[in-house]
């Protein structure tokens, strides 16, 4: 059995943790781990080889999350992204064979490859997904209905979409099974249902993906093909799962204190219950009642708790006026590691470079701002108007604007710097490569 995980989605629900470009999957919430890095764990379990499907922006981070693991995987960029229908269709001719189709996203416990070792007996009949035995009414999720059971899975009756609380209720108490999106699958069973559905589709991916990507359907492959086929099969997980597409998900699962009280960072609190508080910095609250606090460096989210869902229109809001924080932290990742953004004026920047052991920025140049390094730990291999030399902890360099230059870490450790740049355009966009050996060209 083989693993696919899809890890390309964006990030709205949990801003300001996460962001257009670092959606939630990649952020270290629960210990030291990241939701990603959890789902490619939970493949390490069952699966002989890992598939991983993201898109051209996320395809480092998800690389260097895996080479934090030492996990190797078949890392698949998609040519635009077109919800799961076309990342399934892509996965299924990329794994062949008897493929497990998981979100990179969703937050798990228990022994999940007991009910992979279920799956790899049906999929050569059925087309299967996996339903959470549900534990509340919940209107977040869809539902499924099963029907008739075969052996250790039912047939599914019938999808149901997200209901009101009243609704929910009745689908527990006639046995409905939350929609986990998870789903188990033999390629040839696909491809024929495929081929019955949309006629030609299924070739043309194994031909050509990017053709495949334009004439599919934007879609999901709940609907396109599980609510359509008459081969749906589905195997009850009686197990926590949760999707996580709230901060009310993310209260569910922190432990509390006597108060249930949430919280992630330095916290103190004075007769304060029932809040979720997560901040980089310290916070103290005095009085406080079911809330929700998110503190970041560069945003801040207050609301009572029950009503985050609304913070997609504070990311609307944002990217209606251009604002870059709809998209990106103060600090942002790169091919070559990171750099984080510690205060900006009208004309200047001060920034921390941090560049990954044996990795190097482009050979580039900057027309409209200079640069000055100071090399705060490891060492910095320099080179500047045809002239290389080394930079050690405490030394610096400046480089003029119109000067081509590249930054290298030779060393075992990585490398951190003070970058300070002024300029009259101070956009990311002022650049332009001579070369790159993570195949970016301009910004």
């Amino acid at each position: 059995m083989k693993a696919v995980i899809l890890s390309g989605g964006k990030g709205t629900r949990l801003f300001p943790l996460s962001r257009g470009k670092y959606p939630k999957q990649y952020l270290k919430i629960f210990d030291s781990k990241s939701l990603f890095q959890m789902t490619v764990e939970r493949a390490e379990s069952f699966a002989e080889d890992i598939v991983v499907i993201t898109n051209e922006d996320q395809k480092f981070i998800v690389m260097d999350q895996l080479d934090e693991l030492g996990c190797e995987a078949d890392v698949i960029v998609e040519p635009v992204s077109k919800n799961t229908f076309a990342a399934v269709l892509m996965a299924s001719v990329v794994a062949g064979g008897d493929f497990v189709v998981m979100p990179s996203d969703h937050f798990m416990k228990g022994d999940f490859s007991r009910y992979v070792g279920i799956a790899e007996k049906y999929v050569r009949d059925y087309v299967i997904t996996f339903g959470v035995k549900p534990s509340k009414p919940h209107t977040g999720y869809g539902y499924i209905k099963p029907g008739e059971k075969h052996g250790e899975i039912f047939r599914v009756e019938k999808f149901m979409e997200k209901p009101d609380y009243n609704t929910a209720r009745e689908y527990i108490a006639q046995g409905y099974l939350w929609n986990s999106g998870i789903f188990a699958m033999s390629s040839e069973v696909l491809k024929s249902e495929i081929e019955r559905l949309y006629p030609g589709l299924y070739e043309l991916f194994e031909s050509d993906a990017e053709k495949g990507y334009e004439k599919c359907p934007e879609t999901s492959f709940d609907y396109a093909v599980m609510e359509k086929t008459d081969k749906a099969g589905v195997i009850e997980l009686d197990i926590f799962w949760n999707d996580l597409g709230s901060f009310d998900s993310i209260y569910e699962i922190l432990d509390k204190d006597g108060s249930g009280n949430a919280v992630k960072g330095e916290v103190f609190q004075i007769d304060s219950e029932n809040n979720l508080i997560i901040s980089e910095r310290f916070v103290s609250s005095i009085g406080l009642r079911d809330y929700l606090v998110v503190d970041t460096r560069d945003a801040l989210l207050i609301c009572k708790r029950g009503e985050a869902q609304r913070v997609r229109d504070v990311v609307k809001y944002l990217r209606e006026k251009g604002d870059e924080r709809a998209d990106f932290h103060t600090t942002v990742h790169r091919p070559w590691g990171s750099f984080t953004l510690l205060e900006r004026g009208e004309n200047y920047w001060i920034k921390v470079i941090t560049v990954k052991p044996g990795r190097r920025l482009s050979f580039q140049r900057h027309m409209h701002r200079s640069e000055h390094w100071i090399v705060v730990r490891g060492m910095a291999k320099v080179i500047r108007d045809g002239e290389e030399y080394f930079l050690r902890p405490g030394e610096s360099t400046f480089v003029p604007a119109g000067v081509k230059h590249r930054l290298e870490n030779p060393g075992k450790i990585e490398l951190e710097m003070i970058e300070v740049a002024i300029g009259d355009y101070l956009a990311e966009d002022d650049i332009e490569r001579f070369d790159d050996e993570y195949g970016r060209s301009g910004a």
